[in-house]
Formats: C-alpha cells, sequence, structure tokens
C-alpha cells in the first residue's frame, strides 16, 4: 500500500515537472521570437513594430557614449533611418536569456552581427499588459583586449581633434 501511494505521488511530482519545463522552454522560445522579430522590424524599416516593442519607460543606450536615449529621444534620432526604408540590420546569435521565476521580467545577453562588427547587445524584458516589451536595450561594440590601448589612444586623439 505505501509502496502504491509513493508510486503515485512520483508520478505527480514527474506529471508537474514536465508541464512546468514545458512551460518554462516555451516562455523561453517565445522572448527569443519576440527579440528576433525586433531585430527584423529594424531589418525592414517596420518602424510600428519596433518602437511598439519598446515600454513608454525604455532606455536605448546606444555605442557612442552620448547614445542614452529615452524612447521618445530615440525615436527622433531613429524615425528618418526607418522613413527611408531600412534602418539597421543586425543578426543576433549566441544569446542568453533569464527569466524570473514569476516569469514577469527577463534579462538576455547576445551576439550580433553588424556594419561595425560583431557588437554585444543586452537588454531587459518585461511583461506588461500580457506581452513582453523592452525596458532597456544596450548595444556596445566589442573590442579584443589585445587591442584596447591603443582604442583608448585612437578615441583619446579623435577627441582632442574635436576639442575648440
Amino acid at each position: 500500500m505505501l509502496h502504491r501511494f509513493f508510486c503515485i505521488i512520483c508520478t505527480f511530482l514527474l506529471l508537474i515537472t514536465s508541464a512546468g519545463a514545458v512551460c518554462v522552454a516555451q516562455q523561453h522560445a517565445d522572448i527569443h521570437a519576440f527579440i528576433d522579430n525586433w531585430h527584423k522590424a529594424a531589418a525592414e524599416a517596420k518602424a510600428d513594430v519596433f518602437f511598439g516593442s519598446m515600454a513608454s519607460d525604455c532606455i536605448y543606450i546606444g555605442t557612442d557614449k552620448t547614445e542614452r536615449w529615452t524612447k521618445a529621444q530615440f525615436i527622433s534620432f531613429a524615425k528618418p533611418y526607418f522613413d527611408k526604408g531600412k534602418a539597421w540590420d543586425f543578426k543576433p546569435y549566441d544569446r542568453d536569456l533569464h527569466v524570473t521565476l514569476e516569469g514577469k521580467s527577463a534579462w538576455f545577453s547576445e551576439l550580433l552581427t553588424t556594419w561595425m562588427g560583431v557588437c554585444r547587445g543586452s537588454g531587459v524584458l518585461a511583461k506588461e499588459n500580457g506581452k513582453w516589451v523592452f525596458k532597456q536595450y544596450h548595444l556596445s561594440v566589442t573590442v579584443p583586449n589585445d587591442l584596447v590601448r591603443d582604442f583608448i589612444t585612437l578615441v583619446e586623439n579623435f577627441e582632442r581633434k574635436a576639442k575648440p
């Protein structure tokens, strides 16, 4: 009798665990598709999809040290590119995704193939009104460690020439 009860409990726990794993896998797949569609919207100049995927309080951090934009500021900067029919075409790969236990927040980092070479993007997502939105996205240019000293010199020379 005790053995049968134990088998029933184990089977029940296995079913619950399996259902939870399927739910988590589906949630991750949905988030990956959301981020991929966001990148695709930029490549296809679909401003409504791209900007519509960003929360009203979203912050976009670009590669230049001056590029920390609210959503409205980023729209002002980027809309002319979208209006021309092509914004940018970043191809994501090697994404690392994490979701909170309650499934309301997520964060990720990814490598991107871009016209600037390999870049790293990272972001924070939140589930608002049943859909995922970007709360923050940060794009950075990757610099090999062996080239950092040369890179620093290059930037210092540029900034020195830019000063009046």
